[in-house]
């Protein structure tokens, strides 16, 4: 006989109704992709687990309010994101500039934009343009990095945008078009 997976919704009222075991299963459910969300904004594996770990519970002191008004995930992934940013802002304070540059070129060495440039030219660049990428990242407005970040690395629709960053669907398609064709004038001058 199959076993009934429940979904997140049921899951939810059961913990809104004092089930703290329902929540575990949403923890076991959801640790990994929250985990490799952190881990793009927090490179230090340690950290990264403390921020996801108190993302969790955020999202459990928060669930009695929960209204299930989008997705269970969706609005876990904006508790992560915005954990992940308070931790950073907290944190930059202490942090070197060029340290975190360094590792989030190094981190970003495996992403998506790299892969599209894989010819034997950017091959030998790859330091290089690793650097120029993450720097346009960096330089981007907010909403723009998020936008794309959200589409490149993440692999979601541009509804599924909207739905995170509360806002129409064009006003993704848009800022994810800038925030392109800002990484693509950076790029630029490596094919000159």
């Amino acid at each position: 006989m199959a076993m009934v997976v429940p979904l997140d919704n049921e899951l939810v009222k059961r913990v809104q109704n004092g089930d703290k075991g329902a929540f575990d299963t949403l923890v076991r459910r959801y640790q990994h992709k929250i985990s490799q969300l952190i881990n793009r904004y927090i490179k230090d594996p340690h950290e990264a687990l403390d921020v996801s770990q108190d993302a969790f519970i955020k999202a459990y002191r928060a669930l009695p309010n929960f209204r299930g008004d989008s997705a269970f995930y969706t609005w876990m992934y904006r508790i992560a994101i915005n954990t992940a940013k308070n931790h950073l802002a907290m944190r930059s304070r202490h942090a070197s500039d060029d340290e975190v540059e360094l590792e989030d070129a190094e981190q970003f060495e495996s992403a998506g934009l790299l892969r599209e440039q894989d010819t034997p030219e950017g091959l030998v660049m790859s330091d290089e343009l690793a650097r120029v990428i993450q720097r346009g990242l960096d330089e981007l407005p907010e909403e723009l990095r998020t936008a794309l970040t959200l589409r490149e690395f993440h692999g979601y629709s541009y509804d599924e945008i909207a739905t995170i960053m509360k806002c129409p669907v064009g006003t993704v398609r848009s800022r994810i078009f800038r925030a392109r064709d800002a990484i693509d004038k950076r790029l630029a001058y490596l094919h000159e």
